[in-house]
């Protein structure tokens, strides 16, 4: 539809999937959020379940009432004035977060830990938490600024939802600086497993990946893989051995959460590796590890976390070209009514569950 011809309806009230605390969370009916100058409002089409928003209502990490939700996709269908560059009818990806650039942090390229990265913007209500399940997302004048961007003709809502999880994923790529024909360990292949081993391939690593869950590990190999395990039953010291002549994998990362993991990681590399923690987001988990296994074995443990704003268009053009095979992740579309649903498959996985998307506009009682 041609964006001259747009025209929608704005309800004044809306459905949304509410953290009420005590890992509860509620589909009710609230106040759809009002804009000012230079905001947006969008109607969310798609918003993917992200282990991070799962883990702040499992944890009750933020204190309630909240509207979760940041991987969104949908369409502009008021603009304030001032906001530049968007009018009612564009088909936009939204950013929850986005540094000033001139702090301390920022200027060292830490954009994650700038004030203003923290302070989210954009909302459903309630204290802005992301918003994306709800039927509409009230995007605040700084992130419009930076932190939206269109969705060409012909690219599905559902697609687009991935630019967000991208961007994180291509974050820490960047930051890990994988060498070619270096050997890559990544363990879980979960949806930002399966976004590593696909970044990796592309970098030119050899990439080696361990899952429990049969149908996850044969996507794996689709996406890249060289060698997909199962670390419950596979000796992953002696395969990672055998290809690169007895020494373990250049660098490992960390796509899942689960004690001993990184123990094993460091059981699993070479002396001088690196090794990424990218799932570990709660306070709540704790790693042990042997002091020698980093000192002695000079072996280099780091973190990295949410999405960097330069490498919003790369990680956009990436997923809108096709160039990264997204489609292949999802499994589930649900509308809000079986958000419940679909946060027990997200937490839960059976053999056929990966990426849950929620559709907002869609109801089913």
């Amino acid at each position: 539809m041609p964006v001259a011809d747009f025209e929608v309806t704005i309800p004044e009230t809306m459905q949304a999937a509410v953290y009420k605390g005590q890992g509860v969370v509620a589909v009710e009916q609230i106040p759809t959020p009002a804009i000012g100058p230079g905001e947006l409002l969008v109607r969310v089409e798609a918003c993917g379940i992200c282990h991070t928003d799962l883990k702040k209502i499992e944890y009750n990490l933020l204190a309630p009432p909240r509207v979760y939700g940041h991987e969104t996709a949908g369409v502009v269908v008021k603009a304030g004035r001032h906001a530049r560059g968007f009018v009612p009818g564009d088909r936009v990806v939204v950013f929850h977060h986005i540094p000033c650039l001139n702090c301390f942090y920022c200027t060292r390229k830490l954009f994650a830990q700038c004030r203003v990265y923290k302070k989210v913007g954009v909302t459903a209500g309630f204290e802005p938490a992301g918003g994306g399940f709800s039927q509409f997302v009230r995007v605040m004048d700084w992130i419009v600024d930076r932190g939206v961007e269109k969705i060409p003709d012909g690219v599905s809502f559902e697609k687009a939802s991935f630019v967000e999880p991208v961007n994180t994923c291509l974050k820490a790529v960047a930051q890990c600086a994988p060498q070619p024909g270096e050997t890559v360990l990544i363990m879980g292949q979960g949806p930002i497993g399966l976004i590593f081993t696909m970044l990796m391939k592309r970098a030119g690593a050899h990439v080696i990946t361990t899952e429990s869950i049969p149908a996850r590990r044969d996507l794996s190999i689709r996406c890249g893989a060289e060698l997909a395990l199962d670390p419950r039953g596979a000796d992953v010291a002696a395969a990672l051995r055998a290809i690169t002549d007895g020494r373990g994998a250049d660098l490992v990362i960390l796509a899942a959460s689960a004690p001993g993991l990184a123990d094993q990681a460091t059981r699993w590399s070479r002396p001088g590796a690196r090794i990424l923690l990218f799932a570990q987001t709660s306070d709540n988990e704790r790693i042990e590890l042997s002091g020698a296994s980093i000192c002695m074995g000079e072996r280099m443990v780091f973190g990295c976390y949410s999405a960097s704003v330069e490498l919003q268009k790369e990680s956009a053009e990436l997923v809108f070209s096709g160039a990264l095979p997204v489609d292949l992740l999802v499994s589930h579309r649900l509308p809000l009514s079986e958000i419940r649903s679909a946060f027990d498959l997200a937490l839960h996985p059976d053999g056929q569950s990966l990426k849950i998307i929620l559709t907002p506009q869609r109801w089913t009682e």
